[in-house]
């Protein structure tokens, strides 16, 4: 076992050196295969014998393999019984004696865990840590806490279930006395201690783990022991709200210590509390908002207190909300104090935000825009200020203007160096003005019926866009950014002038002007009015859209350094959403276009590091194969190759799910060419088990095998490759997750080869597919069943048919076929949701009824329930066919990124109907179907429909035979 370990331990080191890493964790998944894997990492994070560095890699090691290993699908363990024992009782006293940033990742691991096994597999886990906490001894609770905080923190996002209630139930029953008792031991080892700095900060960070566990224990429910302690717990609050003691403050004026972080997660409890224990909690309310109104009118500038004054801002915002008690904030003398003590010294730019702005751009760009600012003064007094004026719009927006007026006079006496006041009054208009939350896709939709949007813009702000010399390059952030936020309130024709100025700006030599440009440029490129059309015509932009598009490529690749490449993801969505817009416009830049994304594409797959950037890059991509590759396919078949080959022999894990689906769209460009030979050689390798092991790659690589078997089926037949593609059908049918890419497979390989070459497999498909549903039936698979019995039936021109398929059902077991179509096709096949699939259903119930020989003889009965589903498919509404061209629909600002699968919208499969010769009228063509083959067959169908319908059946039918 030592050998093994130390073996393991040098991997481990291996893996933090750059130049060894890939190699080091090829090798580490490889060890994962042998048993107690998890164990040694175990060990090595335990064993103070090694360095830091490798007992943290080791336990993010850990964290990991746990993630991949823990339980498959269907939750059940994929590790030994043992193993998995000893990690549970292992893992808590190992989490306790570890530093800190170990712990966080082992914390992660218990959270997995939890995630599965808590509480019912494992029932003995809270007892355990109750059993550990010691009323005076910080240095071990903070190790136990930590571990209860990384289960219990899993409740706060969940809706309200019983499984959750019961579970929340089981903590509390256990855990709440201890955790009450355990405040108290604190409050007393922090009286005792205010002069020993040690033990003080030992005691406030359990001080701030018990805060974040009050809000995890209370996240749902007020847990009834805190109910009856409720003055107690508000007293002890209130005491570490205003606590402070000069052993606690930190040197550094940037960096907020434990006593900021304990007073911050004290703030977030009362506002938990104010939103939703309100009854309980109200007698001691007014006492915490005096105290965070003396704070916030006495609180320095310094930026370590900027968590502290958000979140008390938070509060007051969430106060402010309640009609019984914003009465405080209401006379407008009062309202002059907020706005000019709390408001303005924290909407004001400080010198901080000025250094963000000069030395990390991107950064600051972030934080402004996404909200990762939620923690800053300027978002939260701004929340504020908004509440506020909900409540209290007229005199609010009276207060505001008096003062946004000072600061645009006090700008106007000196423009070079009064510029911020000038930003100040942007600000405060802006909050005002803006209604309601502003939206990812929109925008704010809704303003203060006081002001007006557009005069503030021709006044005060349109100015500093035209002007290229003398304007602060915040000021014209500020008016860019204000027509991004009010986009949606411009109009159409407003824009028209606009829309130059804006595009303008990418000129902009500063980074933070050209990228807030390029953001407002793409997000107004998105936009569309009540019917639909865009607000800007997509011919206002392709004829821009060469230099356009030059010159964004040319500010992303102006640092070749991978990640200098990638860093502005903004630059890199709006290169995007011009292709988008410009559709096939972008055919005569075909090879300027095509060159940048390649270079592009090169130089980040070396190092990945920016999913937002690439994400956007590979949608950029498939827009321009989308567009551009039905005019030049063999082109862009070629071009493409190799740089994408790359990625795939490279193993950039990052890139593989976009690369196939990629690949697929450059194949479906033009589906009716033959495989190139270098298209041939990719086959062999994506046929390999080890790229399915990824679950990220699953539904990019059935994407990709069905566009190339069309123009490949030849190459494949002649290289035995059918069986191993029908081995993955198998394997992804036997799991929930995947059955239903199973059955894309199974259908791009029934259309794509000729019946001869599939006919010795069909009776062990079959098998596959009727022994999932007879173990493990979920809604999906029945739904996917009966999709693909129809899709069979209908094929009558490949020779198959609904005789086709009861031969095949009851090679598997005699008389098979009843059941199944009593019992699972004909009421299933209601359901289909799809206008195609309810089309296929018709084709092929109507070619059973005219066609098929075990119908009229075998089954005669069967033959008029199938006559009843038909009609039935024919007169009730299906429903409503959604969209072909879905790229504008999704919008890719709710991006889930991931290891994962993410789906690229601009290539979005569009379904392709098989059958475009039946018109879109079903009803007439069933009827003159069964009417020719009613000729056909010398009135054999006319027999059956007197002898085996109801009067209502005959009536509808004959309606359509008619």
């Amino acid at each position: 076992m030592a050998d093994g370990l130390g073996a393991v331990a040098q991997l481990l080191e291996a893996s933090l050196d750059p130049r060894q890493n890939k190699q080091a964790e090829l090798a580490l998944r490889q060890e994962e295969q042998k048993p107690g894997f998890s164990l040694q990492l175990l060990q090595i994070t335990a064993s103070a014998t090694y360095p830091y560095t490798t007992r943290l890699a080791s336990s993010l090691c850990f964290k990991n393999f746990i993630k991949r290993n823990w339980t498959d699908e269907d939750g059940n363990y994929k590790l030994q019984a043992d193993e998995v024992a000893t990690i549970k009782r292992e893992l808590i006293s190992l989490m306790i004696s570890v530093p800190a940033g170990i712990q966080s990742q082992l914390g992660e691991a218990v959270s997995v865990i939890a995630d599965s096994d808590f509480w019912e597999r494992w029932d003995t886990l809270v007892d355990d840590l109750v059993s550990r906490l010691q009323p005076t001894n910080p240095t071990v609770n903070n190790g136990v806490l930590q571990v209860a905080h990384s289960i219990f923190k899993r409740w706060r996002p969940l809706f309200r279930s019983d499984e959750l209630y019961s579970e929340i139930n089981h903590v509390l029953e256990r855990f709440g006395s201890p955790f009450l008792a355990l405040f108290e031991g604190l409050d007393a080892f922090l009286q005792q201690n205010t002069a020993n700095k040690e033990n003080l900060i030992q005691g406030f960070t359990q001080l701030n783990l018990m805060v974040k566990l009050m809000y995890d224990l209370s996240c749902h429910d007020l847990p009834p022991m805190f109910e009856e302690n409720i003055s107690g717990i508000a007293s002890l609050l209130l005491k570490y709200l205003t606590y402070d003691n000069q052993l606690l403050h930190t040197d550094d004026d940037t960096e907020a210590g434990p006593l900021e972080f304990a007073r911050a997660g004290i703030f977030q409890v009362l506002t938990l509390y104010v939103q939703k224990y309100m009854d309980e909690f109200k007698p001691h309310v007014g006492q915490f908002v005096d105290s965070s109104w003396n704070f916030l009118t006495t609180v320095g500038q310094e930026t370590k207190y900027d968590i502290l004054v958000s979140r008390a801002l938070q509060f007051l915002t969430s106060i402010a909300g309640m009609s019984e008690h914003a009465v405080v904030f209401q006379a407008e003398g009062t309202l002059g104090q907020i706005i000019e003590k709390v408001i303005l010294p924290n909407v004001s730019l400080r010198e901080s935000d000025e250094e963000l702005f000069e030395d990390e751009p991107i950064e600051f760009i972030r934080r402004d825009l996404e909200g990762s600012d939620s923690d800053t003064r300027r978002r939260a007094a701004t929340d504020f200020l908004r509440r506020l004026s909900e409540r209290f719009e007229e005199s609010v927006t009276t207060v505001v203007l008096k003062y946004t007026e000072h600061y645009l006079a006090e700008y106007a006496k000196d423009p070079a160096s009064n510029w911020k006041a000038k930003d100040t009054a942007t600000y405060l208009y802006s909050a005002i003005a803006a209604k309601g939350v502003a939206t990812a896709s929109h925008g704010v939709t809704a303003t203060n019926s006081l002001i007006s949007i557009t005069d503030y813009f021709q006044k005060h702000l349109a100015a500093d866009l035209v002007n290229s010399e003398g304007v602060h390059p915040i000021l014209k952030v500020d008016a860019i950014k204000y027509l991004y936020l009010f986009r949606s309130i411009i109009t159409k024709e407003q824009w028209q002038e606009v829309l130059p100025m804006l595009v303008n700006q990418l000129g902009s030599s500063n980074f933070v002007v050209y990228s807030y440009a390029a953001i407002a440029v793409e997000r107004v490129l998105y936009l569309a009015d009540a019917q639909g059309q865009p607000i800007i015509a997509p011919g206002t932009i392709t004829p821009l859209a060469k230099d356009l598009l030059e010159h964004i490529f040319s500010l992303i690749e102006k640092d070749p350094a991978p990640e200098k490449v990638q860093e502005n993801e903004f630059l890199m969505r709006c290169a995007m959403r011009v292709l988008i817009v410009i559709k096939e416009g972008v055919v005569p830049h075909t090879d300027s276009v095509l060159q940048h994304l390649i270079n592009i594409t090169t130089v980040i797959s070396r190092n990945p590091s920016n999913p937002r950037f690439y994400y956007f890059h590979f949608e950029a991509l498939g827009a321009f194969i989308r567009f551009a590759a039905p005019a030049n396919p063999e082109k862009l078949e070629q071009a493409l190759y190799t740089p994408f080959a790359e990625i795939l022999q490279g193993d950039v894990q990052e890139f593989m799910p976009y690369i196939f689906q990629l690949f697929a769209a450059l194949l479906e460009a033009n589906p009716s060419g033959t495989l190139p030979s270098y298209y041939q050689n990719l086959i062999g390798p994506i046929l390999m088990p080890v790229m399915w092991e990824s679950k990220g790659n699953i539904p990019a690589l059935v994407r990709l095998l069905s566009s190339i078997i069309p123009r490949g089926a030849e190459y494949i037949m002649q290289n035995d490759q059918v069986a191993p593609i029908l081995g993955i059908f198998q394997k992804l049918l036997s799991t929930k997750t995947n059955e239903g890419y199973g059955f894309d497979l199974l259908e791009a390989v029934v259309t794509g080869f000729p019946p001869a070459t599939l006919e010795q497999y069909f009776v062990s498909i079959m098998q596959v597919i009727l022994t999932r549903l007879q173990n493990s039936k979920t809604e999906n698979l029945t739904i996917r069943f009966v999709r693909f019995f129809h899709f069979v039936s209908a094929q009558d021109e490949k020779g198959y048919s609904a005789d086709f398929f009861i031969q095949v059902v009851d090679k598997v077991q005699p008389d098979l076929f009843t059941p199944i179509y009593l019992n699972i096709i004909l009421p299933e096949t209601q359901k289909l949701a799809r206008p195609l699939d309810r089309k296929t259903a018709v084709l092929s119930f109507t070619k059973t009824l005219a066609n098929s020989e075990a119908f009229a003889s075998r089954y005669k009965k069967g033959w008029a329930f199938t006559c009843e589903a038909l009609l039935k498919l024919l007169e009730l509404p299906p429903l409503p066919a959604s969209k072909d061209d879905i790229i504008a629909e999704h919008d890719v600002e709710d991006m889930a990124f991931g290891v994962g699968f993410t789906a690229l919208n601009s290539i979005r499969p569009v379904p392709r109907d098989p059958w475009p010769e039946t018109g879109s009228d079903l009803k007439v063509w069933t009827g003159k179907y069964l009417k020719e083959a009613d000729a056909k067959s010398s009135g054999r169908i006319s027999g059956f429909v007197q002898e085996r319908l109801g009067e209502d059946a005959k009536r509808v039918l004959s309606s359509y035979i008619a």
